[in-house]
C-alpha cells in the first residue's frame, strides 16, 4: 500500500547541504505485535551511498529476503568473487550498525537470530538499552553473549556504542551522524534517533506514548530540538509508530500512539517550526499491530484515520515489508 557512489568518498562525506539527496529507507519489518518475521526494522542509507544502519532490528534476514524478492536490493551488488548472496552481502557488509530504540523483543529479534552469521559491527543505543540487551539476551542463558560486557565469555561481535542524549555521534562506516533523544514507553526508556547527512535529516522514533497521557514531556523536547530542521527544509521524513486505531482508550495504550495522538504531536512540531513547514513531508507509520480478526486491516484503518484528520498536509506512507522508499530525493 505504498504511496509512493558519489564519485569519491571524500566528496561524499564533505558534500554541502545543496547537494544532499535525502535517504533510501528499506522496510525490513513493518508491523508491531505478533507478526513474527515482520517486526519493526528500517534499513536507512543516504541516497547514492549504500552504507546503511538500521533503526531497530525486529526483522533482519526475513526483511532482506522480502526486499530482494521485490527488487529493493537491486542497487546492491556483491563484489566479484564474493561467497555471499546479495542478502548475505547486505547483512554483513552494507549494514554498518544497529540503532536500537529499546530492548523489547519485537525490536531486536532479527538481530538476535542473525547474530551467529552476522559480521562484527556496533550497536548504538542509550545506556539503559545496552544494559537491557546485555542482561536480558546476551547472558548465555537466553543467547550467547555477542557483546563486550556482562557474563563471560564475551564474543565481542557487537560492541556497545553508548549514545548520550542530545549529543551527535558518528555512525561508523557511514557518512551519517546520529543523535538520540529519550522517549518513554510503558515504563521503559525508548529512543528517537535523528540521522543527519549532508544537510538532510531523518527522524526515526521507537515506541512511545503521547505526552498528554504519560506526562513525560519527552516528545515536546524532541519537537523543540527538531523544529529548526523542519523550518529550513532539512527534515526529509519521520518514521513514527501507531500501534492502534484512535478508538483505543488512553488507559490501554501501554506506551503507544494512535492516529489522533500522532496528529496532535506533529501539530506541536508544526507550531514550533512554522505554518506549512510540514506540508508534503513523508511520515512513515510503523508498528501497526497485526490483527487476527476479520474486517478491514488495522493498517488501512490507521491510514484512513490519519488522512481524514490531517490538517497539516502530511504525506502518510503505510509501509509494506520489502519496500524501498526514497525520501527527499532530488
Amino acid at each position: 500500500m505504498n504511496r509512493i557512489l558519489a564519485t569519491s568518498l571524500a566528496a561524499l562525506l564533505c558534500a554541502p547541504a545543496a547537494y544532499a539527496q535525502g535517504f533510501d529507507v528499506t522496510v525490513l519489518g513493518a508491523t508491531g505485535g505478533i507478526q513474527d518475521g515482520n517486526l519493526s526494522a528500517f534499513m536507512i542509507a543516504p541516497k547514492g551511498d549504500p552504507r546503511a544502519v538500521t533503526c531497530d532490528a525486529g526483522a533482519l534476514v526475513a526483511g532482506l529476503i522480502a526486499a530482494d524478492a521485490q527488487g529493493s536490493l537491486d542497487g546492491i551488488t556483491p563484489p566479484e568473487g564474493s561467497d555471499f548472496t546479495r542478502i548475505g552481502h547486505t547483512l554483513t557488509e552494507v549494514i554498518q550498525g544497529y540503532l536500537i530504540s529499546h530492548a523489547h523483543l519485537d525490536h531486536i529479534a532479527g538481530l538476535i537470530a542473525a547474530s551467529p552469521d552476522d559480521s562484527a559491527k556496533p550497536i548504538y543505543g542509550l545506556a539503559s538499552v545496552h544494559d537491557d540487551i546485555r542482561d536480558t539476551y546476551f547472558n548465555w542463558k537466553a543467547w550467547p553473549n555477542f557483546g563486550t560486557s556482562g557474563v563471560e565469555p564475551h564474543l565481542g561481535k557487537y560492541p556497545a556504542t553508548v549514545l548520550t542524549p542530545a549529543e551527535q555521534t558518528k555512525v561508523e562506516g557511514t557518512g551519517m551522524l546520529v543523535t538520540a533523544f529519550p522517549l518513554l514507553h510503558s515504563g521503559v526508556e525508548s529512543t528517537a534517533f535523528l540521522l543527519e547527512h549532508g544537510g538532510d535529516a531523518l527522524l526515526c522514533l521507537g515506541d512511545t506514548g503521547p505526552d498528554s497521557v504519560n506526562g513525560s514531556g519527552a516528545l515536546a523536547a524532541l519537537w523543540q530540538a527538531v523544529a529548526p530542521l523542519a523550518t529550513n527544509g532539512a527534515l526529509k521524513g519521520v518514521i513514527i509508530e501507531s500501534s492502534y486505531t484512535s478508538e483505543r482508550p488512553d488507559d490501554l495504550l501501554f506506551g503507544h500512539l494512535t492516529p489522533r495522538h500522532i496528529l496532535a504531536e506533529l501539530g506541536q512540531l508544526a507550531a514550533l517550526a512554522g505554518e506549512d513547514t510540514l506540508k508534503d513531508m513523508p511520515v512513515i507509520i510503523s508498528h501497526v499491530k497485526y490483527s487476527l480478526k476479520t474486517g478491514a486491516s488495522p493498517q488501512q484503518q490507521v491510514l484512513d484515520e490519519l488522512q481524514s484528520m490531517d490538517t497539516l498536509g502530511l504525506r502518510f506512507i503505510m509501509p509494506q515489508q520489502g519496500a524501498l522508499l526514497a525520501l527527499g530525493a532530488q
